[in-house]
């Protein structure tokens, strides 16, 4: 299961690498696609969630570290969440 990384920049031009236990994040994100705040935090936890039980299936316990970043990712939107329009970018995979 291929460990991936996430490039994000938030609506005040600051970036966080995001990690996640499973390459299916590319199924529910893309490089350079602008995201509605709410929209991009349904995609990262579903995402997060799907790429935590993927290591479930294979290894018999839930991914918590995807779960800590999911946390810190809903930590940090919610400094956004009174902005309007306020748009996440993901800028990269690595």
């Amino acid at each position: 299961m291929p460990v991936m990384h996430f490039r994000v920049r938030w609506p005040d031009a600051s970036e966080t690498r995001c990690y996640s236990p499973s390459s299916v994040v590319q199924d529910f994100l893309a490089p350079g696609r602008r995201y509605a705040l709410d929209d991009f935090l349904q995609r990262s936890r579903e995402a997060l969630a799907m790429a935590s039980e993927r290591v479930r299936a294979k290894y018999g316990f839930a991914c918590s570290q995807a779960m800590d970043q999911l946390a810190e990712i809903e930590h940090i939107a919610a400094r956004f969440a009174d902005a309007a329009n306020a748009e996440v970018i993901v800028v990269a995979f690595d």
